[in-house]
């Protein structure tokens, strides 16, 4: 479904096309050991990637930086549609659990393109515009930028 339209001002989007089949791009997306590779811009790394792939599955992924930064990011997935798209949230926990503070839904597709080319679009859409904005602040554009970067460079050689 198309937020666009629905929620201006509370949507970062970007969108990649990588020289790879969309089946890797979702590999990459849903397996642990290609998160750990991709997932966050270095210098900063992924260091626990716990995936249960189903709606109502845990998303639970801890992001450490070169200070000793620990983020952790628990949340569940909406939707997974093998091959094509996922949906994920941090507004809940495994078991349906609300979190403290719901920041975003992430929407990833991936379309096929001819040559077996895959196109990329990562949506995240966020409760408030504020929300969004401290997204941007945090560097939205060029952290999911640098990890899309990464996520071809993994998938050139897979």
């Amino acid at each position: 479904m198309d937020m666009t339209n629905k929620t201006p001002g509370h949507e970062l989007v970007l969108v990649r096309e990588f020289d790879a089949p969309r089946e890797n791009v979702y590999k990459a997306w849903t397996t642990p050991e290609l998160m750990k590779v991709w997932f966050c811009p270095e210098p900063w790394k992924v260091t626990e990637a716990d995936l249960d792939l189903r709606a109502g599955g845990r998303c639970n992924i801890v992001m450490e930086g070169p200070n000793g930064e620990v983020i952790p990011n628990r949340g569940v997935y909406l939707e997974l549609v093998e091959n094509e798209k996922l949906v994920v949230t941090d507004a809940f926990t495994e078991g349906w659990v609300p979190t403290d503070k719901p920041f975003m839904v992430a929407t990833v597709l991936l379309e096929e393109l001819p040559g077996g080319r895959t196109r990329y679009t990562a949506r995240a859409l966020h409760w408030t515009e504020e929300d969004k904005k401290a997204h941007e602040e945090m560097g939205f554009h060029e952290g999911w930028g640098k990890a899309a970067d990464q996520l071809a460079a993994l998938l050139a050689r897979m």
